[in-house]
């Protein structure tokens, strides 16, 4: 008998190497698995300026990065956006200024599509092949009241489809695609064990499981390879001690990373 509904997690048209040149940008759970790529010694950057929750600070990010990863990864939190009422402009970060200085406003599935394929548009012209993976965070907002933020979810999905009908993802050299995060918390993880204290946020265990899911459709085999061969030296650098100043251990540590720097030098 099956117990849980399993989400179907398409192979996408390419593979992430070891190593890899990643941008992560968007809310909070982006932050959640962007780390996982920087403890594992991808060449990650995570929201470079900051969290970001919705489609037009996504582009915002996008238009002030000048790097060229050739993979990127955009989480959307929200369609609710923040104008500041003096400018009329769409703003990144309150600042914790006073609300009255702000407008609240929701994009339509249009504006959020809009602003996705300006995103793919500015990032295609400066790497041709670059791929993006979009992911809706699985993440509610209480605020809203749950029914608002699941219509907000489903502008993000109805736009994020849009999004990857616009463009030819069967292209030899270009893909933007979907990550099905959202529906694996939804679905598979559909229990409040798989949830923090606040019972908003996935555990540990719930990324957890979200990262394995990303190794095991996205990850080239020479990746996967690495992963075996890195985690338990990552053990061995995250364990603590009796006597940390001891001559046993420094020499522990040199020789782990004398093989740190060997198995990166076979990969990268």
């Amino acid at each position: 008998m099956d117990f849980r509904t399993i989400v179907d997690i398409p192979k996408p048209g390419f593979q992430i190497e070891p190593c890899e040149e990643i941008l992560f940008v968007g809310s909070c759970f982006a932050d959640s698995i962007g780390q996982r790529f920087v403890e594992d010694k991808f060449r990650a950057t995570v929201n470079p300026y900051g969290v970001m929750y919705n489609p037009a600070s996504i582009l915002h990010t996008v238009e002030r990065y000048e790097g060229t990863p050739r993979i990127a990864f955009f989480t959307l939190g929200t369609n609710h956006v923040y104008r500041l009422r003096e400018t009329g402009e769409i703003v990144d970060n309150c600042q914790k200024r006073p609300a009255v200085l702000f407008q609240e406003e929701e994009l339509s599935v249009d504006e959020c599509t809009d602003y996705l394929c300006r995103t793919v548009d500015l990032l295609r012209s400066r790497r041709p092949d670059v791929q993006i993976v979009f992911t809706v965070s699985p993440i509610r907002y209480r605020k809203y009241g749950y029914h608002e933020s699941q219509l907000s979810k489903a502008t993000l999905l109805l736009a994020v489809d849009h999004v990857i009908s616009t463009f030819n993802v069967q292209h030899s050299t270009f893909n933007v695609i979907y990550f099905p995060a959202y529906e694996i918390m939804m679905d598979e993880l559909r229990d409040y064990r798989f949830y923090r204290d606040d019972m908003l946020h996935p555990s540990d265990q719930a990324v957890e499981y979200i990262w394995q899911q990303l190794v095991e459709h996205y990850f080239s085999p020479r990746a996967k390879d690495f992963l075996r061969e890195w985690v338990p030296l990552k053990a061995a650098l995250g364990h603590r001690p009796f006597n940390p100043d001891s001559e046993e251990y420094r020499q522990f540590l040199a020789d782990t990373h004398a093989k740190v720097d060997a198995l990166l030098s076979r990969y990268l």
